[in-house]
């Protein structure tokens, strides 16, 4: 029996020590080390709530080993015998009027934090809001800025302290933005423009990826955001405008077929290309899917008038077939 409990002592230590090497290789937690206003917000939601779940469990959970521990059945209990005990006004006092006191904070802080951290609103700044667009890709991202009229895949660059308007859609199964630092994920999904303002405070490189599972190679749709000074970012673009090659309509559907990508830069792309993607499922005759905040229409009103027979157009189109190989897709599209 000894012999028995020493190897249960010894299992559970090594299984201590196995969990603890194993959360030592996980690194930074990057939700916990924000970059930007929303993250930061995101990150004090986190601790406060996770501090007034902790007043309740941590002292459950002691009083529970502590209770086992003391009660236990054994040789010469000492333990008071009290069959006729039911009922304690103070007890029943404190561990019911607690819970509900921080049930009703926690409740008060998370609408407060909800409301302010609404992802549709906008970033008070003194600096000008850029626009960018982010389409989700059989397994890549696409991302367009309409402003400088240049796009980018699986990779993106923005100013520090400059409030960026994120448009997000997929022309693929439904999938999540997220750059952990940054702020919260939000959906992008087809027929629809969901909205996204993020706002890094200091310059980096930070992680971005796809948060939801969409397929085979899920896992490979991952990005980096570089934020740089504004002077670094609009030599980026001058340099991206007269170097890259552009994206054309044939270029992107062959961008579009299931398939891995590299990091790619083009110097243009086709006007309307987003709204295009917004719209290419809607069915002749019915209105589109409105977005986060109302986000839905984006364009001008010739583009919301013709939305319905673009979509019909591409509704009809066949379905692409799946990229044979993804190294020689991207030499294909690169090149236009």
């Amino acid at each position: 029996m000894q012999k028995r409990n020493k190897w249960r002592r010894l299992s559970a230590w090594l299984l201590l020590g196995a969990m603890a090497a194993l959360l030592s290789g996980c690194g930074e937690l990057m939700v916990m080390d924000p970059k930007g206003p929303i993250g930061s917000d995101q990150r004090d939601l986190i601790i406060i709530s996770a501090v007034l779940c902790g007043i309740i469990l941590v002292p459950v959970l002691a009083l529970t080993a502590w209770i086992v521990w003391r009660y236990r059945d054994r040789p010469g209990n000492k333990a008071d015998y009290r069959p006729n005990w039911a009922h304690n006004n103070l007890m029943e006092t404190i561990w019911w009027g607690i819970p509900i006191v921080i049930i009703i904070i926690l409740g008060t802080v998370t609408v407060r934090y909800t409301y302010a951290l609404e992802p549709s609103k906008p970033i008070e700044s003194e600096r000008e809001t850029i626009t960018i667009q982010a389409t989700s890709l059989d397994w890549k991202w696409l991302f367009t800025y309409p402003e400088q009229g240049i796009a980018t895949v699986n990779t993106l660059k923005i100013p520090a302290g400059v409030p960026v308007k994120f448009e997000l859609t997929s022309d693929a199964p439904m999938n999540s933005f997220w750059i952990p630092q940054l702020g919260g994920q939000m959906y992008s999904m087809s027929g629809m423009a969901m909205t996204l303002h993020l706002k890094a405070s200091e310059t980096g490189v930070f992680h971005g990826s796809g948060a939801n599972f969409s397929g085979e190679h899920f896992a490979d749709m991952k990005f980096d955001v570089h934020a740089v000074t504004e002077e670094e970012f609009n030599e980026w673009v001058s340099d991206v405008k007269n170097s890259a090659p552009a994206l054309t309509l044939e270029g992107y559907e062959e961008l579009a077929k299931p398939g891995k990508s590299e990091k790619l830069l083009f110097s243009s792309f086709p006007e309307g290309l987003f709204y295009d993607i917004v719209t290419k499922y809607v069915v002749k005759g019915e209105g589109g899917h409105g977005g986060h905040g109302g986000h839905g229409g984006h364009g001008t009103p010739d583009e919301a008038n013709d939305g319905s027979d673009a979509g019909s157009g591409a509704a009809d189109t066949p379905a692409a077939s799946p990229a044979a190989d993804a190294d020689a897709s991207h030499e294909h599209h690169a090149g236009h």
